[in-house]
Order: structure tokens, then C-alpha cells, then sequence
């Protein structure tokens, strides 16, 4: 797994780009409503803020409740990597989401 630091990294840096898309296309093309780019602008921070919020998690669990460092480091290991999968599905359905509505205000 990805350290948190990096994990947030990746995500800011992702909704970065997806904003940063919103804003070329908005100025790109001339015959669609600001508005809708600015909806889907705060869709995109508001994705960003759940996203991160969602990576700032511990582990429940404490070494004594296990009965070695071994199965502990195994246990918190696993944990993780099923975060850090939930977290990328997550952002892979919100951000399809979010781009087919960018690719509907285009074919306007």
C-alpha cells in the first residue's frame, strides 16, 4: 500500500486535473452554460474533500489484541489493502460519473 501522504497526493492530483479540464472546456466551448462547469467544479472538490477524509483512517486494532507482532503487521496489513481498494473503486465511480457529465455538456 501507498503511504497516506502519497495517496492524498494522488487524489488531489487527480480532481486537479479533472478541474482543471472543466475550466479549459468551459473556455473552449462557447455555446455551453457556465453554470453547469461550475456545478461540476464543486462535484469535483466535493469528491476530493471524501475522498481524502476517507484515506484518514487507523487501524482498530492494538498488538496486544493479537498473539505476536506477526499475525498484527498481517492483520493491519490486510485492513489497509482493502481501504485503499475501497478508495479506488470509489473514486473510479465518482469520476466516471463526473466525466460523463462533462461529456454531456460538450456534445451540446
Amino acid at each position: 500500500m501507498a503511504n497516506k501522504r502519497q495517496l492524498k497526493k494522488a487524489i488531489c492530483y487527480a480532481c486537479g486535473e479533472m478541474a482543471g479540464e472543466c475550466f479549459f472546456a468551459q473556455n473552449t466551448f462557447e455555446n455551453t452554460n457556465p453554470e453547469d462547469w461550475d456545478k461540476i467544479i464543486i462535484n469535483i472538490a466535493l469528491l476530493q474533500a471524501e475522498a481524502v477524509n476517507r484515506v484518514s483512517v487507523d487501524f482498530d486494532k492494538a498488538p496486544k489484541d493479537f498473539a505476536n507482532g506477526k499475525e498484527y503487521k498481517k492483520a493491519r496489513r490486510t485492513y489497509f489493502k482493502a481501504v485503499e481498494k475501497a478508495i479506488g473503486n470509489y473514486m473510479k465511480e465518482e469520476s466516471e460519473k463526473i466525466v460523463s457529465e462533462m461529456n454531456a455538456l460538450v456534445k451540446k
